[in-house]
């Protein structure tokens, strides 16, 4: 009985993008284990930004722990700052026997928007307490302009 409603089952569900099986499901998962996350989990990326604007200045702030400034490399593309690095493993000590890690090491890339055009030349970095601030002046001239509506 149940296998003559096979076929159809496996139609409807194919087209509601169902799974058709357990196994499918599985590798569904395995494929993309974060897929059923929310969007916001997913595009998280490292490290972690704040963006803002007050006076006319854009100001940036990644948290870094751990890194120094010869490890993070700035620049401006297409109004975006592209913030790129590497967090280096230090195993000082051969002798330990790590039973966990959890610290995060390797390189990262992040391209961060900005809220326009900026004055790359007059933009500038420092680091504070792990965290790296940098200060982009805003390009007042292609600011955006209000348009006066005719009545």
């Amino acid at each position: 009985m149940f296998k003559s409603l096979l076929p159809r089952l496996r139609e409807k569900s194919a087209a509601a993008g169902r799974p058709m099986s357990m196994a499918d499901l599985m590798e569904d998962f395995w494929r993309e284990p974060f897929g059923s996350l929310p969007a916001f989990f997913k595009e998280a990326g490292y490290p972690a930004v704040d963006v803002s604007e007050a006076d006319g200045v854009v100001t940036v702030k990644a948290e870094l722990p751990g890194l120094e400034p010869a490890d993070v490399e700035l620049s401006v593309e297409d109004d975006a700052l592209l913030l790129r690095g590497e967090k280096k493993f230090a195993d000082e000590e051969k002798k330990d026997d790590y039973h966990r890690i959890e610290r995060s090491y390797g390189s990262f890339s992040r391209l961060i928007p900005l809220p326009g055009k900026v004055r790359q030349d007059e933009a500038k970095a420092r680091f504070e307490k792990g965290v790296l601030i940098v200060t982009l002046p805003r390009d007042v001239e292609s600011a955006a302009k209000k348009i006066a509506i005719e009545t």
